[in-house]
């Protein structure tokens, strides 16, 4: 594989980078229903810089005509499409809250072609919590009120430690960012509330690592041990004093999701 930079497939914006011949496929999460990653390879490479010899990265947004109505499984049934069109034939996915939820349907989907999933902040199914969250966003996001949406996702998404920095920068969140229309965000809200594979996990037969956050107010703290508990021989990582924005505040969340891929 070669470094491609960043492309569109299957009407999918991606980015890519690395040289390795592993594929590693990341799934972000909700925040996708706001921004795709096009154009944004740049700033999404750090993280990954470790593993580009080994590993090529391909990062995935949803596709571009989301509509309200596409279900999670829809999302994975596209996103094996997408990765047909690169003539990428086996991967492993690193699946980042609704990333997860897409990630586990593409583990149901094609087991034959995941060698390995990282399911991080997800859940195996709409619970309270998050039904609850995404009822507020969608009221803030009906109202145009992008400042609350933004500053309402980080302060159930951060420790105190790290929300002090980031409280000084609330001032500008409604002007950056703000897209011209909530529809795209809205079809993955819906998406999401609509998502349950609580009796389906139990047949993912890859292996599988789940990562949470003691803290996490937005899937709910109880989310990945459910996940782990469902999901045959997995294993699971708790961060106890972190929430769901856990992959910018842990110093080694990377570290510990390739690591994990490439036992």
């Amino acid at each position: 594989m070669k470094n491609i930079g960043s492309g569109t497939a299957c009407g999918m914006d991606y980015a890519a980078f690395g040289t390795g011949g592993r594929a590693v496929i990341v799934l972000p999460g909700l925040s996708d229903g706001l921004a795709t990653v096009r154009g944004k390879a740049l700033a999404l490479l750090p993280p990954y810089l470790p593993y580009l010899k080994k590993h090529c990265v391909y990062m995935f947004s949803r596709r571009n005509d989301l509509k309200i109505g596409d279900a999670i499984d829809d999302m994975a049934r596209c996103q094996l499409r997408a990765l047909d069109e690169l003539k990428v034939e086996r991967f492993s996915v690193l699946g980042v809250s609704e990333g997860g939820m897409i990630a586990a349907s593409l583990a149901l989907i094609a087991p034959e072609r995941m060698e390995r999933l990282v399911l991080a902040v997800s859940a195996a199914g709409v619970n309270d919590t998050l039904r609850d969250n995404i009822a507020r966003w969608l009221d803030f996001a009906d109202r145009g009120d992008h400042g609350a949406l933004m500053r309402d996702t980080a302060e159930r998404s951060y420790s105190e430690g790290y929300l002090k920095a980031l409280r000084k920068t609330y001032p500008l969140l409604g002007l950056i960012g703000k897209p011209k229309s909530y529809d795209r965000f809205r079809a993955n809200c819906e998406a999401i509330l609509g998502f349950e594979k609580r009796e389906k996990l139990g047949n993912i037969s890859c292996p599988t690592l789940v990562i949470g956050g003691g803290r996490d107010k937005i899937v709910g703290a109880d989310a990945a041990p459910e996940l782990h508990a469902l999901i045959p021989g997995s294993e699971l990582f708790i961060y106890p004093d972190l929430g769901h924005g856990l992959y910018e505040e842990s110093g080694d969340f990377y570290k510990r999701a390739f690591d994990f891929i490439d036992k």
